[in-house]
């Protein structure tokens, strides 16, 4: 593997940003309303910081060395897309940022769930086990596999406003001795070598400069016999990178999605493989049979809606269900009610759903492919 460049970690730094940007809405305020207040000046400095990295930069001029340019700035592209991204999740789709495929007669809250069950089930996580989340966002999974398993979760993340919100979350829920979550980079965890007994990640790892440099990391955490599950984010054999129009629906999910560089199924599974786990599972769950594919909800295709619970979550994300959201934004953006950049911010999450649902349907990406090995056993404790 060759030699990753980590971006620098100041912990001071981006908690006194992630202070000045959300103020107090982290322990209050949720969705579109923590959006709206935030400190307009922080915004702006958050909006031109991501942006700078897809404004002017299209597929039809984007060259390896655009790419190159985001692989370096990884951390800080995160951390700055989920400043600018966490209440509008919130807002359309719920605390567990991650899609899942649905059954018949589920609803999104119980194909979540079940999709949440699933990992952990197969990264064998049990009782009173040591588990690390990476990338946990705001915990929404961590609380999940913390129910059904009862095991003690870390969860680990780049973004403070995040790490408040999951800790404010297991807090209300009870589950505060069961959960902690710790500010990191998870490209250079502050976790000694063999510490927990599993980890998994969920649609989470994509953002890393480096599948090879995050799985590594993971392989050192995790101890000797020990499970990894990961949902990765990953391009499938449809996607021919000389084909324009593929080209631009990969840059169309990366620049909604924060992600610096999407790389094919065939290297995420050799980057998996060749950090020394011994693959015990592997392939595409969103190609198993299914009532209704992982995209259905960001398409606002109500056919598939098996249950009037989430006639809402499906309006949001209709055409209407986003003009809507786009022209409230702007009206107060215009008359100073909410900081600039929340709307850019919505509508370029609004192309990448475009560019998701274009991309799944067409086989060129899979949000969920799971990868799952063990850390041998006889590497030395």
């Amino acid at each position: 593997m060759a030699p990753v460049k980590l971006e620098p970690e100041d912990h001071l730094r981006d908690f006194a940003f992630s202070k000045a940007l959300h103020g107090e809405t982290a322990r209050g305020r949720a969705g579109l309303s923590a959006a709206f207040n935030k400190d307009f000046k922080s915004q702006k400095a958050a909006v031109d910081e991501y942006f700078k990295h897809w404004d002017n930069k299209g597929p039809e001029v984007e060259t390896e060395q655009t790419r190159a340019e985001r692989r370096a700035e990884y951390a800080t592209l995160t951390r700055q897309y989920y400043n600018l991204v966490t209440d509008l999740y919130e807002n359309a789709w719920g605390q567990s940022f991650h899609f899942c495929c649905f059954h018949k007669g589920e609803t999104f809250a119980q194909a979540i769930a079940r999709h949440e069950h699933y990992i952990a089930h197969v990264a064998s996580v049990r009782e009173n086990m040591s588990v690390l989340d990476v990338g946990c966002g705001v915990g929404g999974p961590a609380r999940t596999i913390q129910k059904f398993t009862g095991a003690h979760i870390t969860g680990v993340n780049n973004n403070d406003y995040q790490i408040e919100r999951a800790t404010l979350y297991a807090q209300r829920e009870g589950l505060g001795d069961k959960l902690k979550f710790v500010k990191a980079d998870f490209m250079q965890m502050p976790f000694p070598d063999n510490t927990f007994d599993a980890v998994y990640a969920v649609e989470a790892t994509f953002h890393a400069p480096s599948l090879e440099g995050i799985y590594s990391e993971i392989f050192r955490v995790l101890k000797p016999g020990g499970k990894f599950a990961v949902y990765e984010w990953l391009m499938k054999d449809n996607y021919d990178k000389s084909n324009p129009r593929h080209k631009a629906i990969r840059q169309g999910i990366e620049a909604g999605s924060g992600i610096s560089s999407l790389v094919t199924v065939s290297e995420g599974l050799a980057a998996f493989k060749a950090v020394g786990f011994e693959v015990e599972k592997h392939g595409d769950v969103g190609e198993e049979q299914w009532y209704a594919p992982w995209w259905y909800p960001i398409a606002g295709d109500f056919k598939y809606m098996d249950s009037w619970w989430d006639f809402f979550t499906i309006l949001r994300l209709t055409k209407i269900g986003r003009a809507a959201v786009h022209t409230l934004v702007g009206v107060l953006e215009m008359v100073g009610l909410a900081p600039k950049g929340v709307q850019k911010t919505a509508d370029t999450m609004a192309w990448t759903a475009d560019c998701l649902v274009e991309g799944g349907s067409e086989g060129l990406i899979t949000p969920m492919y799971l990868m799952v090995g063990r850390k041998p056993s006889a590497i030395a404790a």
